[in-house]
């Protein structure tokens, strides 16, 4: 067999040419004949062995975010691939591009009930935009080329399902279709640029005319046109509010943005808006419908490069289907400056409360320590050009709000799948895809458990990643949601505690443990010098809550009912929510905001002091029924 040019050989080869430089999978008697092209090939094909097989997928998807590349994973037959299918998930939902390689049995006994004898393409159906099982050795370019340039086409995952027989097998063997002619088939490949016609440009510009309160809406799509949507926001007066998703499409410190909109979101984004007679939405399709411009109250510009997505979220007046980049340069010479800034101007002072408003939250003195606050020492010891992976849970919160990205910063996390443990896995993809950068994961405890094994992962490869985790032993959001949206107690939420010390270090790795305010920078800054990986374990108050931008009538009531039906620590939480408005009273981004100043510190005085007597209290007193 060792002078034997293998199918798995073939599928290797193929994909260098496709330029993969890096693979993530775990092995399996499933996919053994792939293992062994990869071995011979491990000097042009980086091999990142993982622990599980989701983590594989989610690298892979963190991977082709970071880089826009192809990202590509592996597992061996049914229990591997079944475990690689939320990360498929992942991609099709986060639009990523990558290919997952998965065994099955034998192909002559599928269907015969023999071990591990399952469909796997099947189940692939709903999730990939390219699903196919490779039928024969002499078909193994063909359906990877197709499926290598659908996957970056669609920015999407694509299954290949290999049987084990055909692994091993002389890439020459079994009989060849005379109309399956080799080398007719090809691994050149360019993404397409789009820009529209130059009437449907010069109809966007007329409907943006005279139009003195306009608003762009910036997502995933506009990642790579900062400078243009800077261009843009300038010549319209025009704040900038970025979706999650869209969070480094400009930095943070830009004077055009508005910062994050939705329940993550900031006072001036919802203000911009409410109040704008026309919407430029550029590159994204935020899901959060009830934030967008109410319809009849703005007309509305779309730019998206899949024509689909427009008009999917608001009525939209002019579709323009391109390259946001491109079609901003073609867009820009065409409008007229907005010389009424007043628009601007608002959203900017907005801005500087809201940034006071978050310094003061995140500057607390409080123990426990508020969540805000490791979140806002972070930006004392990132890089300039550091990769930041979020996660799902309140942790988004606190990301979206307190970390500030700079301009050469990259960031994501699970915005639309939002799935739990995602950060880690794209931390190892990130890592993988630029070893001289630092990458830095932002996580709860809840996530970070899930998928705890994988840390193993940067060890083992000497990916340096950073995760700073936010441990309040609790699944903080999913209480929140409990409450605030359905009215109902907590339940179901809280964790067992874990030493992510004790567990770093035995590891082999960097353990750090910071529980008061004024030791986050210093630890995190030693934590970051490390070489090698490390867990920054930071123990917050579990009753902080991700309070949003405007609370709304609906979510105090329900939250009301909540306490009321016997939610655990409930006079803790409602003393806490209290304290936070009343300390927040001076700042017009706040809550708290029209509270008289004179009175909040009074009462907030008195709310902390009830507030520390009920913490005295243990957590069973508080129970229902107690």
């Amino acid at each position: 067999m060792a002078d034997t040019t293998t199918a798995s050989d073939v599928l290797v080869d193929r994909l260098v040419e496709w330029g993969v430089d890096t693979v993530f999978g775990l092995p399996g008697d499933g996919i053994n004949g792939l293992m062994e092209a990869l071995r011979k090939r491990h000097d042009r094909i980086s091999y990142i062995h993982v622990r599980h097989e989701e983590v594989a997928a989610m690298a892979a998807v963190g991977y082709a975010k970071f880089t826009g590349r192809l990202g590509v994973c592996f597992s061996t037959a049914s229990p591997g691939a079944t475990h690689m299918l939320n990360g498929l998930l992942d991609a099709k939902l986060e639009g990523a591009p990558i290919l997952a390689i998965s065994g099955m049995t034998y192909s002559d006994l599928i269907g015969t009930s023999y071990l591990q004898d399952m469909n796997v393409d099947y189940m692939f159906n709903d999730v990939a935009v390219y699903n196919q099982r490779i039928m024969s050795p002499q078909s193994v370019v063909n359906v990877v080329d197709y499926a290598c340039r659908t996957a970056l086409t669609e920015r999407g995952p694509a299954h290949l399902a290999f049987p084990i027989d055909y692994q091993a097998a002389d890439a020459e063997s079994g009989q060849r279709f005379q109309r399956n002619v080799p080398g007719h088939s090809s691994t050149a490949y360019r993404p397409p640029v789009r820009v529209p016609l130059g009437s449907d440009l010069e109809a966007a510009a007329e409907l943006l005319r005279g139009r003195t309160k306009v608003a762009i809406l910036a997502g995933a799509g506009a990642r790579g046109a900062g400078r243009e949507l800077e261009e843009l926001a300038e010549r319209l007066g025009a704040p900038v509010v970025k979706a999650m998703l869209g969070k480094d499409c400009i930095p943070d410190d830009s004077p055009y943005t508005t910062g994050s909109i939705a329940l993550v979101g900031t006072r001036p984004s919802e203000d911009a808006l409410e109040q704008c007679d026309a919407l430029v939405i550029v590159g994204s399709s935020m899901p959060y419908i009830e934030y967008y411009p109410s319809p009849g109250q703005a007309v509305c510009v779309q730019i998206d490069d899949k024509p689909a997505r427009i008009g999917l979220r608001h009525p939209v007046d002019v579709p323009l289907c391109g390259d946001a980049a491109a079609t901003l340069r073609a867009l820009l010479p065409l409008l007229d400056r907005n010389e009424d800034r007043a628009f601007l101007t608002q959203a900017q002072e907005g801005m500087k409360d809201w940034w006071a408003l978050m310094e003061e939250r995140s500057t607390r003195e409080d123990m426990p320590m508020k969540p805000q606050v490791p979140a806002w020492a972070l930006n004392e010891v990132l890089d300039d050009d550091a990769i930041v992976c979020g996660d799902s849970g309140t942790v988004t919160t606190w990301v979206a709000r307190q970390v500030k990205v700079r301009k050469d910063m990259r960031f994501s996390f699970s915005g639309t799948n939002c799935s739990m443990a995602a950060g880690l896995p794209y931390g190892i993809g990130a890592q993988a895809a630029y070893p001289g950068r630092q990458v830095v994961v932002f996580t709860g405890d809840g996530s970070l458990t899930m998928q705890l094994g994988d840390f193993l992962t940067c060890v083992q490869h000497r990916l340096p990643v950073k995760i700073v985790v936010v441990k309040n032993n609790t699944l903080g959001l999913i209480k929140w949601e409990q409450m605030v949206f359905l009215g109902n107690p907590e339940y179901g939420v809280n964790m067992a505690p874990l030493d992510f010390v004790k567990f770093a270090e035995a590891c082999g790795a960097m353990g750090v443990h910071v529980e008061k305010p004024g030791e986050c920078v210093d630890a995190m800054r030693a934590a970051m010098a490390y070489d090698g990986p490390a867990i920054i374990e930071v123990a917050t108050d579990p009753h902080e809550p991700p309070m949003p931008a405007k609370v709304k009538k609906a979510q105090v009531t329900k939250l009301f009912d909540a306490l009321k039906a016997g939610t655990p620590n409930r006079n803790t939480i409602a003393l806490q929510m209290v304290k936070d408005v009343l300390d927040e009273s001076s700042f017009d981004a706040s809550p708290g905001g029209l509270i008289p100043d004179s009175f909040a510190k009074v009462a907030s005085s008195v709310a902390g002091a009830a507030t520390r007597r009920s913490r005295k209290h243990d957590d069973h007193d508080d129970e229902p029924g107690a």
